[in-house]
């Protein structure tokens, strides 16, 4: 069964979605935006606590004025600066439960794992955009100017979360890795593709990959429903279809992952359905680090073997 491109041509795709004539600039923009804001970081311990990790709700000032949540794990008895991992989830989802990050931790990591915002954790979403609000992060500020899309400010807000966690007393600002899957996997790459400082990523099935790939192969469901409504209601005959899928490059990761410094781990199933393996290998591509594809040829969106041991063996060389 195949439901993608044969693999010969997969390591050939360089993706459909355009890319913007001022992505650049664009991105150069946000990027002076968000290290203009004062973050006003707060620690507050939290309720959970474990033996080997003081645990803090950490909440900072991203871009728009929105307070964003993560949580914070630091090593007990850390006295030296030393590496560290972000953690990036899944699309409408949270950071999820505390105990998750406790390997890392008792390995001398300290862990920072953040809400996105407009979805299932405790970041804000501050709004103010015009056009539908009604389903999806994706479309949320398509119909606005490009600088209010959703995602811009998710992208950085993984940046910033990044800087943060860098200028920390206890953290050695070149020993930073990051990884997450589906949303989370896109997440990574945008976020070490906005702060180069980034030594090492691992992003698995990453979401927020070649839009009109996706598009094209009648998928816009599931994860990218949103892509399906917002044409069905407002432009319903695919009059601007250029220039929606134009704007929607401005958050495309495929464009961003040349800008990735870090060394790489990328994990694709080939039955992916929510990600199809081409919409990843678009990103894959075009990024020109140090970088190895795991391929797992009957998998689908989901979680594989060995993939969460490969991920953590290859955090511990940071």
């Amino acid at each position: 069964m195949q439901l993608d491109m044969k693999p010969a041509q997969l390591k050939e795709y360089t993706g459909s979605t355009p890319r913007p004539a001022d992505f650049d600039a664009y991105w150069e923009r946000a990027l002076k935006e968000m290290h203009a804001v004062d973050p006003q970081v707060e620690l507050i311990p939290a309720a959970f606590q474990s033996p080997v990790a003081d645990c803090f709700d950490m909440y900072f000032t991203g871009t728009k004025g929105a307070r964003i949540y993560a949580k914070l794990l630091i090593p007990k008895n850390r006295t030296a600066p030393g590496p560290a991992v972000l953690q990036f989830h899944g699309y409408c989802g949270s950071s999820g439960d505390w105990s998750q990050y406790l390997v890392y931790a008792a390995s001398g990591f300290v862990v920072a794992a953040m809400d996105v915002r407009g979805q299932g954790g405790k970041s804000e979403d501050v709004g103010g955009v015009k056009g539908t609000t009604q389903n999806g992060s994706i479309i949320r500020g398509l119909s606005d100017h490009e600088d209010n899309l959703l995602f811009r400010q998710n992208f950085l807000d993984t940046a910033l979360l990044a800087k943060i966690v860098m200028d920390m007393d206890l953290v050695d600002e070149t020993r930073v890795g990051a990884f997450g899957g589906s949303q989370g996997g896109g997440l990574t790459l945008a976020c070490a593709a906005l702060e180069p400082r980034i030594k090492r990523i691992a992003p698995h099935v990453p979401f927020l990959c070649d839009y009109k790939r996706v598009w094209e192969m009648d998928l816009a469901k599931n994860a990218y429903g949103e892509l399906k409504d917002y044409f069905r209601k407002f432009d319903p005959r695919h009059e601007h279809e250029d220039e929606i899928f134009t704007r929607l490059g401005y958050i495309d990761v495929q464009f961003l992952a040349p800008r990735i410094k870090a060394d790489t781990i990328f994990f694709t199933g080939l039955m992916d359905e929510v990600c199809p393996p081409s919409s990843q290998f678009a990103a894959y591509n075009k990024m020109t680090c140090n970088k190895k594809m795991y391929i797992y040829p009957d998998f689908a969106h989901e979680d594989f073997p060995d993939a969460s041991d490969l991920i953590y063996g290859f955090m511990l060389g940071l």
